[in-house]
């Protein structure tokens, strides 16, 4: 459809993050840390550049929503949403002992790379007692992932075959068998918002995916309390979506900008020191919980008003003649502001339908 140019102007927006590669895209909307100009010869879009991350969210202003807390209510058997830590819930896994810390993923598989599930076996190693809890996304896949960390775990030798004589590549088993033993998979939730409200239940802090970062799954992790590890070493679009997210929430601390052994490492830190697990923790928490006005991050109303004048400005070039250019959206001094209780409640239609209530949680 969009080959056939049926607007004057087009716009990709979150919808496939990344370059389009066609000459009938004229924007991108995204922002100077996930795009930065001298990626610019990546894309063939031009760049509509938002403040305060390009990515939207309406955590903030949906009922259905559960929004984090500092404390963890007791836990309850069985599981009821809302209810435990990290470590009581244990990944709904059962026979295991009280994990030390609890690590996540909840992306499909396909989005991280062999050296990503790499980092994560160090990550395991280093965190005595932790676990990594991941999604059922997909279950068949979930062979085949142990059988890889059992080879990634072992030690490389090349033997010979005894018939024909020709060398091949194979492993000495090391700690597989131990490391599969402390990778847990959360059931598959058919409701997004389900799903989103027992993220602080199950996770202390998301390993991100590399090279294809979590989107719409961090936002869930992010507003559920949950800090999230980064590699800020790639130049696609995808892989650097978290690295601009967490320089908006203040928690760039958590940004591997020297690649896998950096990310690594802040992980470590973060499973073996609870003191700085929970500053970090809690200024995250404070990010979503923040009113009168709003953080930036999480303002949707706000947001919504710098997209506009993203796309105004697009069009004032159009019906002037102008080709596209990269448009730095500034926002002004009343969009700055922010979104105050009372504009919520004066403009309705920014909340959802209530369909789930989490006020009880």
């Amino acid at each position: 459809l969009l080959a056939l140019h049926p607007a004057p102007l087009q716009i990709l927006h979150q919808e496939f993050l990344g370059t389009s590669g066609a000459q009938y895209i004229d924007y991108i909307v995204t922002d100077k840390v996930t795009s930065p100009q001298r990626l610019d010869f990546l894309y063939t879009e031009k760049f509509i550049y938002m403040p305060n991350h390009f990515f939207s969210k309406g955590h903030a202003v949906q009922k259905e929503v559960k929004s984090p807390t500092h404390e963890y209510k007791p836990r309850t058997r069985p599981y009821q949403i809302g209810t435990g830590s990290p470590e009581e819930n244990r990944c709904m896994a059962n026979g295991i002992d009280k994990p030390s810390f609890v690590f996540c993923n909840f992306n499909k598989f396909l989005k991280n790379n062999p050296e990503t599930m790499n980092s994560w076996l160090r990550i395991l190693r280093e965190v005595p007692g932790s676990i990594l809890c991941l999604l059922e996304n997909p279950s068949q896949g979930i062979p085949y992932m142990q059988r890889y960390i059992h080879e990634a775990a072992g030690e490389p030798t090349v033997e010979q075959d005894t018939k024909t004589g020709k060398e091949y590549n194979t492993f000495i088993p090391m700690d597989g068998e131990d490391l599969i033993e402390r990778i847990h998979f959360l059931p598959w939730e058919r409701d997004p918002f389900q799903h989103q409200a027992r993220n602080q239940d199950f996770c202390n802090v998301m390993l991100d995916s590399f090279p294809y970062n979590g989107h719409t799954v961090a936002q869930d992790s992010l507003y559920g309390g949950v800090p999230i590890v980064t590699r800020s070493d790639g130049d696609d679009m995808s892989a650097r979506v978290t690295t601009s997210a967490n320089i908006v929430l203040g928690l760039e601390e958590l940004n591997a900008y020297d690649g896998p052994s950096q990310y690594e490492d802040i992980a470590i830190s973060l499973g073996t020191d609870r003191e700085k697990f929970e500053n970090i923790r809690g200024r995250l928490v404070d990010t979503a919980l923040q009113r009168n006005p709003m953080h930036p991050y999480w303002d949707a109303n706000r947001y919504t008003q710098n997209l506009l004048s993203g796309f105004t400005q697009a069009w004032e070039r159009f019906l002037a003649g102008q080709e596209p250019e990269h448009i730095v959206v500034v926002e002004s001094e009343e969009v700055a502001k922010g979104t105050y209780d009372q504009v919520l409640i004066d403009l309705p239609s920014d909340r959802a339908p209530r369909t789930t209530s989490h006020e009880e949680l």
